[in-house]
């Protein structure tokens, strides 16, 4: 699901791209992060395909400790990837 901008929800896109690339980057399969933070692969797998699904603070918290990065990581929107697309 594709959000504008301007809508509250646009966050959620990055942020779960976020997470798949530092998962990625750290080796492990959305089974094994979701073992470890005590969340199922399908919120994993739903966070980090953009399937609308909201998540807390918490969460983000918990990912991050995990993940071993700063939560504010995660909050990066990656402006490169837009302007190749343009």
């Amino acid at each position: 699901m594709e959000f504008n901008r301007n809508d509250e929800n646009y966050v959620y896109g990055f942020i779960g791209k976020n997470i798949k690339k530092y998962r990625k980057q750290k080796g492990l399969t959305q089974a094994k992060l979701a073992d470890l933070s005590n969340y199922s692969k399908q919120f994993i797998s739903n966070i980090e395909n953009n399937v609308h699904q909201t998540f807390s603070i918490g969460t983000l918290w918990r990912l991050s400790l995990i993940l071993e990065i700063d939560m504010y990581k995660l909050c990066i929107e990656d402006t490169k990837e837009k302007e190749e697309v343009i």
